[in-house]
């Protein structure tokens, strides 16, 4: 009687836990649904937030909630609205290129597309030469190999008495942020601490490159490419690590056509090229738009970055060669040309 005695309390023992348990994984489960973004599409209103004209160009649902992602329209920043914060009036794209053709946002759309014809280096290439310094942009482009860490410490070191934090723009892909968890949360704790401050732009979620296919055919342009899924995937994934895009896109590989320039700037987004890619030997100059590679598979270009670095050293130290912020560089780029 005994022994059957204490079988059943082992028995209602296992039951209490397996019914934690599984009270646990289902908790788990509804909270990380909960959590994850929903109903996420291209929606395009505007409205007037934080005393300033807003441009929307997404919606989704996150924690059973309704938000926005918006556009200032000077000043090229995004920015995260809730549904309840802002009166949307519904647009389309074409009245937002009429309505707001006057603004820094739509001028950079319009000269992108007018710098679109060329199979590389479309959009937005060239710098600002009334500027000393530069604009860096660093790819991450999906890598096995670890972030290089070494680019970021360096512009700290050189910067932190002058510049602090530290304008970097990062060109990021989907497949990327899957495989370097520890990098980008290495990356937030830059921000945080108040040393970088990141544009994140849009590199596309696979970044597919056949090195044996012509570039007509080749990454965004290979036949089958699902460009939706290419633009909003990855804004889903930095959203849901906590990370907002800019309205800036670049192309993998820098390899475009028209059509495809087209379908970009109709997502609402800013095509950037570059004039000093530095791993293919172009000199960086004041005002260029600098592309380096920070995903372990270019170290020729941040070896010739580190070495730029420290050519700039003094300047540097003088405030005459200094970073800028890609958002603000456009911005006060298509102000003046009024």
């Amino acid at each position: 009687m005994l022994l059957s005695f204490k079988n059943h309390l082992n028995y209602l023992y296992f039951k209490v836990v397996i019914l934690t348990l599984f009270s646990f994984v289902f908790c788990t489960s509804v909270n990380a649904q909960d959590a994850a973004l929903s109903n996420y599409k291209v929606f395009f209103g505007t409205g007037d937030f934080a005393n300033k004209k807003i441009l929307i160009i997404r919606s989704y649902q996150q924690l059973r909630k309704d938000f926005y992602i918006g556009i200032d329209l000077n000043e090229i920043k995004t920015c995260i609205i809730p549904a309840n914060q802002i009166k949307v009036t519904p647009t389309n794209w074409k009245a937002i290129l009429n309505d707001y053709k006057n603004t820094p946002y739509i001028k950079a759309i319009e000269v992108a597309k007018l710098q679109s014809f060329g199979i590389q280096n479309s959009g937005i290439s060239h710098g600002y030469p009334k500027e000393k310094g530069i604009t860096l942009t660093i790819d991450l482009c999906p890598s096995h190999k670890p972030l290089d860490r070494v680019i970021f410490n360096s512009l700290i070191n050189e910067f932190k008495k002058i510049e602090l934090p530290v304008p970097i723009a990062l060109s990021i892909t989907g497949r990327f942020m899957i495989n370097h968890s520890d990098d980008i949360e290495w990356l937030k704790s830059l921000e945080t601490s108040g040393d970088i401050c990141i544009t994140w732009i849009n590199h596309s979620f696979n970044h597919h490159f056949n090195p044996k296919i012509a570039l007509k055919d080749n990454f965004l342009l290979e036949p089958g490419t699902d460009i939706n899924f290419e633009v909003l995937g990855t804004e889903i994934a930095l959203l849901e690590k906590g990370l907002l895009f800019s309205a800036f896109f670049r192309f993998p590989g820098l390899v475009s056509n028209n059509q495809l320039i087209e379908q970009i700037t109709n997502f609402g987004l800013i095509p950037i090229g570059s004039d000093a890619w530095l791993a293919k030997g172009q000199p960086a100059n004041n005002g260029n738009i600098v592309l380096i590679h920070g995903n372990g598979n270019e170290p020729i270009g941040v070896k010739d970055f580190i070495l730029l670095l420290q050519k700039k050293r003094k300047s540097v130290i003088n405030k005459q060669w200094l970073l800028y912020d890609l958002r603000e560089s456009v911005e006060e780029e298509f102000e003046s040309n009024k």
